[in-house]
């Protein structure tokens, strides 16, 4: 199942760099053109693992694969880093809850670089389109957190 993984993913780079896919809709239906059948779970756990973003391409807003400048951006702290600082990010509390509003198409990437932070202090966290839900289990660990990605932003 991994080389199938592969395979989509690399096909998913492929696409990117020929046309703008827009949502993933989209996506789904150009790789079943190619032949990959994919659930929208999959779409979304693949463009959160690619790191892939929403950039304005011609006045379009589309996904693109971010350059990786060095080996160390790849860590999830320096991705985390690079994404707060390139997008507008809205950090609000909601109970033990961080939310996080950024633009579409961008909340899976950022939920991914969170997710591997491994930061002790977060539960766990969740993602839609635009919007990341980041739990925790004390008030103090959100606010040591919030601190952290508002220092991260700058």
């Amino acid at each position: 199942m991994e080389v199938i993984k592969q395979l989509r993913q690399r096909e998913i780079r492929d696409l990117l760099g020929q046309r703008p896919i827009r949502t993933q809709q989209e996506l789904a239906g150009a790789l079943r053109e190619r032949g990959f059948r994919a659930t929208q779970a999959t779409i979304s756990r693949d463009v959160a693992e690619l790191g892939l973003i929403k950039a304005s391409h011609d006045g379009v807003q589309s996904y693109t694969v971010p350059a990786r400048v060095t080996e160390a951006e790849s860590t999830g702290e320096e991705r985390l880093r690079a994404l707060l600082h390139d997008l507008p990010v809205d950090i609000r509390e909601a109970g033990l809850m961080l939310v996080l509003k950024a633009l579409p198409g961008s909340a899976h990437a950022i939920a991914a670089a969170l997710d591997r932070t491994r930061w002790s202090e977060v539960v766990g966290s969740i993602a839609g389109d635009d919007t990341v839900f980041v739990a925790f289990a004390d008030r103090a660990s959100m606010q040591r957190v919030r601190a952290r990605l508002a220092s991260l932003s700058h």
